[in-house]
């Protein structure tokens, strides 16, 4: 069985990783911060949730990496009135 430094290694190893990481970068941020405000808040998922007016799944997902949609501005907004912050988006020049 391979432990978990040798598949990062290998996954790097691989031709396209470096810019498939590079490109997810932005989403794992904001993934970072979105759990860093729900933890300053003491919120768990259900009672981010229940702010919000949805189901516990609903943050999870919200939350995961694993996503295979992106949430709507509107959405992250919710969350983070939710977790007692507000949104703030920005484009950054290269």
């Amino acid at each position: 069985m391979m432990t978990h430094k040798e598949l990062i290694a290998k996954m790097r190893s691989q031709p396209g990783y470096k810019e498939k990481y590079d490109e997810a970068a932005p989403e794992f941020e904001l993934l970072r911060k979105m759990l860093e405000a729900r933890k300053r808040a003491g919120l768990t998922q259900e009672q981010v949730a229940e702010k919000m007016g949805t189901k516990a799944t609903a943050i999870t997902r919200l939350e995961s990496a694993n996503s295979e949609h992106s949430p709507k501005v509107e959405t992250l907004r919710r969350y983070a009135e939710a977790v007692g912050c507000r949104l703030n988006i920005e484009l950054i020049p290269d």
